[in-house]
Parts: C-alpha cells; structure tokens; sequence
C-alpha cells in the first residue's frame, strides 16, 4: 500500500503587496487618527463606517470591459445557479461608498451631509517600494451644497488638521486650485471644440488624445519645469537618460497659454487671479473657476487664513479625470533626506476636491460634493520626520516575579497601576531566571522594572529599575557618574505609584 503524501507546511510569509502592523505602529495610527477625528467632529461632520465590501457596479470606476471585472480591484462573483451572481470587490476608497450611501438613504440624511470616514481600502495594483495592496485612508466630505464656503472650510479643516497632529505651521501648505481654470485654458489652445478633428502630428490618433497628452503633460511641471514642459508641449525634448520623448505637438502660440497657467502663481492672491484672467482669455467656465477661486480666498481670509497656511495654486493639477471644480492638496515643505542622502521635500500627504458627477451615476441628477482624503501612512511617516513621534513607543511598566507563589501579591501591585492610569503587565514568562525577566522588559521597551522578592516584602518596600536611564548610563557613563545618577530606587511599598509617576514624568 503507497504511503499517503505528506501535505506540505503552509508558507509564512504575508502576501505580496501587504505588510503586518505592530504594537506601536498601530497604537500611533489610532492616535493620530483620534486626533484627526476630533477636528472634523469640531466642525460638525458625523462619523460614517460604510461596508468594506461594495458591487462592482457601484464602484463603476474599475469595472473593465472583460468576462471577470477585477482590475484595480480585487472582486470575485457570487455564487449563483444559473452564473448571473453580482460581482463583488473590496472598496478601493472610501469616496465611491459614499456616493452609494448618499444616493441610497438621501431621504433620509440631513442635505448637506457632512460626513468622515477612515479605515482600510484595497488596490489590486503593482506593488513596490512603499506602495502597497492594503492602505489606510481618512476622508471628509460635504455633499449636497454647490457652495464655495463648503470648499474653504474642508481647506481650513485641513489645515488645522495638519497643526493639531503635530506639523507646525511654515512646514505645510494647502495649494488651492480649479480644474474649470484649466478647462479654460485648454479653450485657448483648442477653441471649443470636441478635441476630434484637431491637426495633430504624425502618429497622433485624435485630438482627444491630445488634450490627455497635455494634461499629462501639465502634470509633470513640478518635475520638468517652464522649459520642459515647454518642449514636451510643442517639439519634445530629451530626457536625462539621452531618451528622446516625443512633443505634443502644439505650436508656440497654444502652447503660451498652458505655461500662462502654470506660472501665473504670484505671492499675491490677487496678482495669481489676475495671471489666470490673462490665461484663460474670454472663455466663460475659465473665468467662473477664477470667480470660485477669489470666493475661497475671501472666505478663507476672513477666517484667518493667509498665504502661509492656504495659498491658490495654478500647479495643483490633480485628479484631472475625477474633479469638476476647485482641487487642493497638502505638501508638506520641510526637507528630509533620501536613501541617497540627498535632500528633497517630503511632499503631498492629502487632496482633494469637488466631485459634482459621483453621486449622478446612482439618482441620474447631479449632486454637488466635495472632500479631502489623507494619506495616512504618509502622515505618520511625516510626523517620524519630525520628531513628533517616536519610531518605538514605549512598552508597559512590568512587574517582575520572584516568588511564583505570591502572583497574587504582583497582580494587586499591577492592580494600582493601571488604576492610575499607568500602563502595567506582570511578567507571565518562567519566572526562574531573573536576567530573562529584564530582557523581556528590554524587549518591551518597558521604561521600568518593578522588582519585589521575599526581602523586599518582609520590609514593606519594593525596588523600581529606571530601565531607559540605566540603558543610557551603561552606554557611556563613568562608574562615577553610574554612582551619582543611579537607576534603580528603594521606595516604601506604599510610594509604589508615585515614584513609577515620577520617573515616567521625568523620561518623557
């Protein structure tokens, strides 16, 4: 008789493009997000926890023309006898989920609803350095009102945001723009137009193809500049690799009014606005997104919020395909350090804009919207940068065990600190090498040691080990110095919670 096959050990490793969270970068993200949280609570939005799971037909954005509709998302189909089971996804944001619960309880919420949502979302994208399958997201958003102030305050909401976490003012900036500015501009260089029958260059297909190649040509300012963008609009230029890349094809002439655009930001609002009243020339929804931009600005000023904090931005130029209105994005200005060791700006941890069309796709009548999405991973990374939070929180206090038969004794002692509020565990480890209790305690990265054997309690005291300055002093202190600074203190049993206080106060 054969053998049966041994059924191989499952592997243990996590799945491509996903990554395990631990102790305190878990506890840091809740933090920030309770803080996060407390902002738009302030300012009246309702906290909503939607399904993680959604159709494939109310997120839309990601259904593919093919037999299995899984791209960008990861979906599956129900199970149904006859195959005509719904298709099923994870969300891959938190904005589409809304959209769905606006248009499906709208009867039923206050208009406008102020909403925010943070949690999970899921991308079935090509993952690399960074950029993972699974990523936090904390979104805000009004829908129902076509208002300008609705556009300020999630602007000034965000930068509180900002201040409140810990990213001090002169260290960020909400850029302000509008995407109908930029439809206006590409007016001036097509006309009005469907962007169909446009003269192109050789090897073009259609003059929608070129208004996406210079939209994604805009995109690249930041990195290319004036007279990159220049070249890549008109003739095309060549790249630091010596690789030649193919202009659009615009002439001189169209292409003046895109860099019009993207320089027209001035230190001066007023002055910005007036730069883009020459870019955009006479076209009518060019000068209705200018009109937009100066009410953000007014009401904006209004509250306090100047230039250093808010500033109207020609060169924010996201979500081209996605916003009908004014976009904003958060960028953090402090400069870090590559892996390269050069220096370069941390970047954009938030954005977001007005979305009028989203809700459309459910009721078939437009529904204004708008909201900002923080990246929230981007966020911690930034506040590490700065200092603001440590890389290794810190463990709980632990009480060792000397006398197995006492556990009693060391859960009451425990008992009283975590009813001050301290944080405590006593250690549940074999007790009967002692040196194993500290090294679980170094490894907790717990900032005291409790220590109480049969001595100890015969005299009513117990003896507390400072475990951060005994680190430090076994690193570099002299034995005089080890003397005059000791780590470890005898108190009375009683003085247990406050001598603990006392040292925590003084490592903080």
């Amino acid at each position: 008789m054969a053998k049966p096959k041994k059924q191989p050990r499952p592997k243990a490793v996590t799945p491509k493009g996903f990554r395990d969270y631990f102790g305190e970068e878990v506890t840091q993200r809740t933090e920030m997000l309770r803080t996060i949280a407390g902002v738009y609570h302030r300012y009246g939005f309702d906290a909503l926890e939607s399904s993680a799971v959604e159709t494939v037909e109310a997120l839309g954005k990601f259904l593919p023309d093919v037999d299995r509709p899984n791209e960008g998302v990861f979906a599956w189909q129900e199970f149904d006898e006859g195959g005509n089971g719904d298709w099923m996804a994870l969300r891959y944001d938190l904005t589409a989920p809304l959209a769905r619960v606006y248009a499906q309880h709208r009867n039923d919420l206050p208009t406008p609803y102020r909403r925010y949502a943070m949690g999970p979302v899921w991308r079935n994208e090509k993952p690399g350095p960074g950029r993972y399958r699974q990523f936090y997201q904390c979104d805000a958003d009004t829908v129902g009102t076509a208002s300008m102030a609705a556009d300020a305050e999630i602007c000034a909401m965000l930068s509180e945001t900002l201040e409140d976490v810990g990213i001090p003012r002169g260290d960020y900036l909400v850029r302000v723009n509008n995407r109908k500015v930029l439809n206006g501009v590409l007016e001036s260089v097509f006309g009005e137009v469907d962007f169909v029958a446009n003269t192109l260059l050789p090897g073009a297909a259609s003059g929608s193809q070129m208004k996406d190649a210079v939209l994604r040509t805009i995109d690249k300012f930041d990195k290319v500049g004036e007279a990159g963008v220049r070249e890549l609009l008109t003739t095309g230029r060549e790249d630091a690799s010596g690789a030649f890349i193919d202009g659009v094809g615009l002439t001189e002439m169209q292409a003046e009014p895109v860099i019009a655009f993207l320089t027209s930001r001035s230190g001066d609002t007023a002055k910005t606005l007036q730069n883009l009243r020459a870019a955009v020339g006479t076209s009518i929804v060019g000068n209705q997104g200018i009109r937009e931009l100066e009410q953000i600005g007014d009401l904006l000023a209004a509250g306090g919020y100047g230039s250093d904090r808010i500033e109207i931005d020609p060169s924010v130029v996201r979500g081209l395909g996605y916003y009908t209105g004014p976009v904003y994005e958060a960028e953090l200005t402090f400069e870090i350090f590559d892996e390269k060791g050069r220096k370069r700006q941390f970047g954009s941890v938030a954005g977001g804009g007005r979305y009028d069309d989203l809700v459309k796709r459910f009721t078939g009548q437009e529904v204004p919207a708008t909201g900002i999405s923080i990246g929230v991973d981007r966020l911690l990374a930034a506040l590490r940068e700065k200092g603001r939070i440590s890389a290794q929180a810190k463990g709980p206090v632990v009480m060792t065990v000397m006398d197995r038969d006492r556990m009693a004794d060391y859960q009451a002692m425990v008992a009283e600190l975590r009813n001050a509020g301290i944080r405590a565990e006593v250690y549940l480890g074999n007790p009967k090498n002692f040196g194993n209790q500290l090294k679980y305690a170094d490894k907790r990265n717990s900032p005291v040691a409790v220590i109480e054997g049969g001595d100890e309690k015969a005299k009513g005291i117990v003896q507390i080990k400072d475990l951060i300055l005994g680190a430090k002093i076994a690193e570099s202190a002299t034995l005089e110095e080890w003397k005059e600074r000791p780590s470890q203190f005898e108190v009375p049993r009683g003085d247990l919670v406050a001598k603990v206080r006392e040292i925590l106060d003084n490592q903080d």
